[in-house]
């Protein structure tokens, strides 16, 4: 049995026919009589009996009309309880992100939501090669991941915005020889130790791409994917770094150039399954997300002109 044919059947107590349980609810009598006949099969006495032309319940039937309206009843409740979860402006919203983008968007994203009436984050660091960020969102409500422009789309599964469309620069120690220029080529630093990620992590792909427009194999040294260490290790000599221009921490001993000759830029995205978005809660974070991604970007190229420019120190 299911709930629209326990209420065809309280109806039809309250109503005494087909006819009128039909009109009641805008469908056909064939289609009242079928539910009611899908009923029956899951009900070992009968529900309904002929009384002249009429059809009309049975004790057993009458039995069953009565806690119909103890199961509506329940159902309006889960309803609105439901509704009033979801409506609810101080609702609980998890959040993961991975490191780089949590050092920049956790701090904004606290001082924003604080006080009352605003959503409680629950916030977690989750460092994951690409193809594992959708299925976060299955213990996440928010997921911030990231992906180089042309790197593989996202699933359909996922719902996906983007916050940030980030630059990728080299990072050199301060008194680099090539830290006097203003822009470098794949050719200029190709033949340098290097830090890298891991494999299986965008930033990779990129790297790839500056051997092969150097048409020669880097260096890799180091494989360091947390960037404040890779910043500590560039600028202890270590080698030089991609590191994206708005989210890494500025280190004093560290100095980003633009790169040229390939394409270095990153997405960061906001994923969430499509059904998270019903809370109010889980709204007002990602338009908050929104605001800080503005907010990270209008800072940092305050400090750093456009692609072009440089930043030191």
């Amino acid at each position: 049995m299911d709930e629209r044919q326990l209420r065809i059947l309280r109806e039809l107590g309250e109503l005494g026919s087909v006819t009128a349980v039909a009109e009641a609810l805008h469908v056909t009598p064939s289609a009242i009589s079928q539910q009611l006949r899908l009923l029956q099969r899951s009900i070992p006495v009968p529900l309904t009996e002929r009384a002249g032309r009429r059809v009309v319940l049975t004790d057993a039937g009458q039995a069953l009309a009565g806690a119909a309206i103890e199961v509506e009843t329940a159902l309006a409740r889960a309803r609105h309880t439901i509704a009033d979860f979801a409506e609810q402006p101080d609702g609980n919203v998890s959040m993961a992100a991975f490191h780089s983008a949590g050092s920049a968007f956790f701090p904004l994203m606290l001082r924003s939501l604080a006080g009352p009436d605003r959503p409680r984050l629950t916030l977690a660091d989750e460092d994951v090669a690409q193809d594992r960020f959708p299925a976060l969102t299955r213990d996440y409500d928010l997921v911030l991941a990231h992906r180089l422009d042309h790197g593989p789309p996202w699933p359909r599964t996922v719902t996906a915005t983007t916050l940030l469309h980030e630059p990728l620069d080299v990072a050199l120690p301060v008194g680099h020889p090539l830290a006097s220029r203003p822009r470098l080529s794949p050719q200029d630093v190709a033949d340098q130790p290097w830090i890298t990620v891991h494999d299986g992590f965008p930033l990779m792909a990129t790297i790839e791409a500056i051997a092969g427009a150097a048409n020669r194999r880097l260096d890799i040294v180091h494989r360091i994917n947390e960037f404040a260490v890779v910043a500590e290790a560039v600028a202890a000599g270590g080698g030089l770094a991609l590191m994206p221009r708005w989210t890494a921490r500025v280190h004093p001993d560290v100095v980003l150039r633009p790169l040229s000759g390939v394409h270095a830029r990153r997405r960061i995205d906001v994923l969430h399954r499509p059904e998270r978005t019903a809370r109010r809660a889980v709204r007002t974070v990602l338009a908050e997300l929104h605001r800080a991604a503005a907010a990270i970007q209008g800072h940092d190229t305050r400090a750093l002109p456009q692609e072009g420019g440089t930043r030191g120190g």
